[in-house]
């Protein structure tokens, strides 16, 4: 486990490139899950709807060559919130990640089973901004893994069964 602390910009934009959200995070370290960042309660993040602040601290995790990122929150935030989206990119030096969100959420509420939501959204922004087929297989294909690797009684795969708690701890 590699542990590095240094400030990253979290880029994340719509199918369209308008800003989805933007926000600064902490790198924590990485590990076989892939890249850690944490964001304490009260960093402001900025989108192409207005701006609001972390209500909840909270660590990113930006794994490698998959099309999710998952986010692992301290209460009152849900338990776990994966974005599907394109596989997440570095810039040169790995002071930014970038990704494009692709609406389709799976989400595990604090103490709960995990649900997908924005189905409608990820309809609508099918046919909108044309995601090509491959784009559309890779979403679907990652919800459903998320779905099955997010559940609460499932097999406890990692890192969605314990292994991100760590990382939490580093930052609440």
């Amino acid at each position: 486990m590699v542990t590095e602390s240094g400030s990253v910009l979290v880029d994340i934009r719509k199918y369209d490139g308008s800003l989805s959200a933007r926000w600064t995070a902490t790198r924590l370290g990485e590990d076989e899950h892939g890249v850690w960042l944490g964001t304490p309660q009260g960093v402001p993040v900025s989108s192409a709807k207005g701006g609001w602040t972390t209500r909840s601290a909270y660590v990113l995790l930006a794994p490698r060559d998959e099309w999710w990122i998952a986010t692992f929150c301290a209460e009152p935030g849900p338990e776990m919130y994966c974005d599907v989206c394109t596989v997440p990119e570095w810039d040169a030096d790995g002071t930014v990640l970038r990704t494009v969100d692709l609406d389709l959420d799976v989400v595990r509420p604090q103490g709960g089973e995990a649900h997908i939501e924005d189905e409608e959204e990820f309809a609508e922004h099918r046919v909108r901004y044309g995601y090509p087929e491959d784009v559309v297989d890779k979403a679907l294909q990652a919800c459903a893994w998320l779905m099955e690797a997010g559940h609460r009684s499932g097999d406890g795969t990692e890192p969605f069964a314990s292994a991100y708690r760590h990382w939490l701890g580093l930052i609440t």
